[in-house]
C-alpha cells in the first residue's frame, strides 16, 4: 500500500510521461508509440551530453529528428575495453550496490529531460562485457542495487530496466525485487550475445517485452535471418519485441562483421522487422574505437557525422513514410 501511494504522490510531481505495453505493442500515456532507438550507453558518463539541460535538449531533438525516441543506456560504463568515456568509476555502483550519487543524479537529470521530450530511457543495470572483465557485483549487492534503483526512479515513468547486456545471471530474482518495489515498472533482459534469443522459462514468463541481439553477420543475411527471428519470438511469447542491436557495422574486434556492410543491410533489416511488428533499437560503432574517423570527438551517437548510419538514421526519420502501420 506505501508503495503505490508513495509511487502516485511521486509520479504526481513529474511529468505523466509512462510507458506500457499492451499486448506486442508499446503505448506512453496509453497512445501507441513507435520505439524506436539508438544505442548510447555512455550517456550517462558523457561530458559534453550532460553539460546542460539545454544540451540535452538540444541533442534530443536533433535525435528525434531523424526517427529516434528511445536511447538504451548502460548503467555499467566501466569495462576495460577503450570505449569512449569509460573509466573504473562509469559505474552506478559501488561494490557492496550501494549507488553512486552524482551518476544517479545524473541518470535522474536526463530522465526529466527526456520525459519533456518525450524520449524513453532504457536502462541496461548490468554487463557481461563488465563482468567478463572479472568487474561483478555478487548476488546480495546485486539485489541492493536492483532494490535501490527501483526505489530511486519511482517517479520516472519513461524508463524501462533491461537487467544484463547479452547476459543472464540471477536474472529472475532481480526482476522479481524490482517488481516488488514497482508493479508496473517494465523489465526486460538481454539474455546472450548475437543469436541468442530465450533464456529460461522463469525468466521469459516475467519479462515484459523482449530485447534479443538477433543473429548478426557471421550466421548469414541478418536482414533475413533476423526477419524469422522476430516472427517466432512475437508468435511464442506475444510481447513485443525489440531487436535490441540489429547486424553490425564497424570494427570486427567486439562483435562486429568480418567483411565490408552498407547502409541498406540496416535498413532492409529494419523494415522488414517493423513488417513483422517488432521494434528496433540501431546499434553503430560510435563508441568503441575513440580517436578512429568512426567515433565523433564528442562521443555522442551524432546521426549527420557519419554517412554510412546518416542513411540509416535518414530511413529512420521516414518511418511514418514505410511503415505508417508502425506501430
Amino acid at each position: 500500500m506505501k508503495t503505490w501511494l508513495g509511487l502516485l504522490l511521486a509520479t504526481a510531481t513529474l511529468s505523466a510521461q509512462e510507458i506500457t505495453v499492451s499486448r506486442t505493442r508499446f503505448l506512453l500515456d496509453g497512445k501507441p508509440f513507435p520505439f524506436t532507438g539508438v544505442s548510447f550507453f555512455n550517456a550517462i558518463y558523457n561530458r559534453p551530453f550532460n553539460e546542460s539541460d539545454a544540451a540535452r535538449r538540444e541533442w534530443l531533438r536533433k535525435f528525434a529528428r531523424y526517427g529516434i525516441n528511445v536511447l538504451r543506456v548502460w548503467a555499467q560504463w566501466d569495462n576495460p575495453r577503450g570505449f569512449v568515456d569509460s573509466c573504473p568509476t562509469c559505474t552506478l555502483y559501488h561494490p557492496d550496490g550501494s549507488l553512486r550519487q552524482e551518476h544517479l543524479a545524473t541518470l535522474k537529470s536526463l530522465l526529466r529531460t527526456a520525459a519533456a521530450e518525450s524520449f524513453v530511457i532504457e536502462l541496461t543495470l548490468f554487463s557481461q562485457e563488465s563482468w567478463r572483465a572479472g568487474i561483478r557485483l555478487q548476488e546480495a549487492p546485486m539485489e541492493k542495487a536492483a532494490e535501490q534503483l527501483a526505489r530511486e526512479l519511482l517517479p520516472y515513468r519513461n524508463l524501462t530496466f533491461q537487467i544484463w547486456n547479452e547476459f543472464s545471471h540471477h536474472t529472475v530474482p532481480l526482476i522479481k525485487i524490482i517488481k516488488g518495489i514497482d508493479p508496473r515498472r517494465l523489465v526486460t533482459n538481454s539474455p546472450g550475445g548475437a543469436g541468442v534469443l530465450t533464456a529460461s522459462p522463469d525468466e521469459m514468463a516475467l519479462l515484459d517485452y523482449l530485447t534479443p541481439h538477433t543473429s548478426r553477420q557471421r550466421a548469414g543475411r541478418p536482414w533475413e535471418i533476423a526477419l524469422a527471428e522476430i516472427r517466432y519470438l512475437l508468435a511464442r511469447y506475444r510481447k513485443p519485441v525489440v531487436d535490441d542491436e540489429p547486424a553490425r557495422t564497424g570494427t570486427p574486434q567486439f562483435g562486429g562483421p568480418p567483411e565490408p556492410t552498407f547502409p541498406e543491410d540496416h535498413i532492409l533489416q529494419i523494415y522488414r522487422v517493423w513488417q513483422e511488428g517488432g521494434y528496433v533499437i540501431y546499434h553503430h560503432d560510435m563508441f568503441q574505437v575513440p580517436g578512429s574517423g568512426a567515433v565523433p570527438p564528442s562521443g555522442i551517437p551524432d546521426p549527420e557525422f557519419s554517412a554510412y548510419h546518416r542513411r540509416v538514421f535518414e530511413f529512420l526519420s521516414r518511418r511514418d513514410r514505410y511503415a505508417p502501420w508502425q506501430p
